[in-house]
């Protein structure tokens, strides 16, 4: 039976809050040009294969937030042609940052399918997708994406980095909806015996409308719900905190930014709130949790992560200990880059099967559409692509699980693969 997750592309509006938050335009800025990603050549004879990766590396929401995924899969393709490339070529990846503008993203796409020609988009992450119809028009496979937005549950020829259920006829989901499961509540009622739960957001419609999706997901698995709600410009968090604390909440989950995350934490520490968790999504599974929530250490150890692919600090795991190797130049380490990591093997799986007969974007495109299941030697839950005609009313879903500890960093709760319920699937308008 087919895994689906919860869907990260509801998870992922906590991105695009950012954005809606902000008055700022921001504007695109061309990362190097299109700098080349992979140095070493296997082969100076051998002709490149190229790939193109679309980061939103400049925009509103900040330099470094969309970045991970980049910087995982060119680390791999790094990796890679110091080993060979693909049956003795090198693959040539192609950079463009979007500046987290649709007219950026719509350049970038004509410049990378047309221009430069790649047979492949890999690790997209893009705030507006707005090329989305473009890439898919052109037939050109985009792998392993990250699900900010509805592109991936869209457009055929976009295979994002979860897999999709929908039927991606060039409309959203089905009839405008897509739909998302209850295993994370699930988990923490089960596992943890929680059973109030508190969510917290800003007065601003995209903050509140992602509020009460989870909101109806925790309601669906029986929780008692707290919902609090602050002012953007003028946050009372203390006053949040305070009332948390009366209310005996065993979970707090948010619909707030990561700066609004770490003052919320100050500010339950100083109220001598106790959780079992304070809940976060992939984007924030990094491993700068001790110095962003400095001033919180009681809510810092509190924080849990849940998501769809392995623990970057599980290293007992032979693929992750491979992605650490490979990455252990990098500054700092988060999920996304993993899993960007495994957006770049992705692809490489597909070239090599499509080597003989060439490496073409209706090969690589082919094997894609059947890759069913795959998991990136275990570095993600089993990605499918099944293209329901009906949304699933129940599914069995599996989630990674991660808390943090000081000194010892993110530690996974139980094996991603085994950690499974059979939920049901909300409808939510993207």
């Amino acid at each position: 039976m087919a895994r689906p997750r919860r869907s990260r592309a509801a998870e992922a509006v906590a991105a695009l809050l950012l954005l809606a938050l902000s008055a700022a335009c921001g504007s695109r800025l061309p990362e190097s040009d299109f700098e080349g990603g992979g140095r070493t050549t296997p082969s100076a004879a051998a002709e490149p294969i190229r790939v193109g990766i679309i980061t939103s590396a400049t925009s509103p929401v900040g330099g470094d937030a969309f970045t991970g995924p980049r910087d995982g899969a060119k680390a791999y393709f790094e990796w890679l042609n110091a080993r060979g490339g693909v049956d003795g070529r090198p693959v040539e990846v192609r950079l463009c940052d979007d500046g987290g503008s649709g007219v950026g993203n719509n350049e970038c796409v004509h410049r990378l399918i047309d221009e430069d020609e790649v047979v492949a988009l890999v690790a997209t992450t893009a705030l507006d997708y707005a090329g989305a119809s473009l890439v898919s028009r052109a037939r050109v496979p985009d792998i392993g994406g990250q699900p900010i937005g509805a592109a991936y549950d869209t457009w055929p020829h976009l295979y994002g980095i979860y897999g999709s259920l929908a039927p991606r006829e060039g409309t959203v989901g089905w009839d405008g909806e897509l739909y998302g499961g209850t295993e994370v509540y699930r988990y923490f009622k089960r596992e943890h015996g929680a059973r109030t739960a508190a969510v917290v957001s800003y007065n601003q419609s995209a903050s509140a409308a992602y509020a009460r999706l989870v909101e109806r997901g925790l309601k669906a698995e029986g929780y008692e719900v707290i919902t609090e709600q602050v002012d953007f410009a003028l946050p009372n968090f203390r006053a949040v905190a305070a009332d948390l604390k009366e209310q005996g909440a065993d979970l707090v989950f948010d619909a707030i930014d990561s700066h609004g995350n770490a003052r919320l934490c100050a500010a339950m520490d100083d109220a001598g709130v106790e959780l079992t968790a304070k809940v976060t999504n992939v984007q924030n599974w990094t491993s700068t949790v001790a110095e962003d929530y400095k001033d919180a250490p009681r809510c810092r150890n509190a924080l849990w992560a849940t998501g769809s692919s392995r623990n970057f600090e599980d290293t007992g795991h032979p693929a992750v200990q491979e992605f650490r190797d490979a990455t252990e130049g990098l500054k700092t380490h988060s999920q996304w880059q993993l899993e960007g990591w495994a957006a770049a093997q992705w692809f490489t799986e597909a070239a090599r099967d499509c080597a003989e007969e060439g490496v073409t974007r209706a090969c690589v495109d082919g094997w894609m559409s059947r890759s069913q299941g795959y998991t990136a030697d275990g570095l993600l839950l089993p990605v499918r692509f099944e293209q329901l005609p009906e949304p699933p009313a129940t599914r069995r879903a599996c989630l990674s699980v991660a808390r943090w500890e000081d000194g010892r960093g993110w530690v996974s709760q139980g094996d991603m693969d085994h950690t499974c319920f059979d939920v049901p699937q909300l409808a939510y308008k993207p």
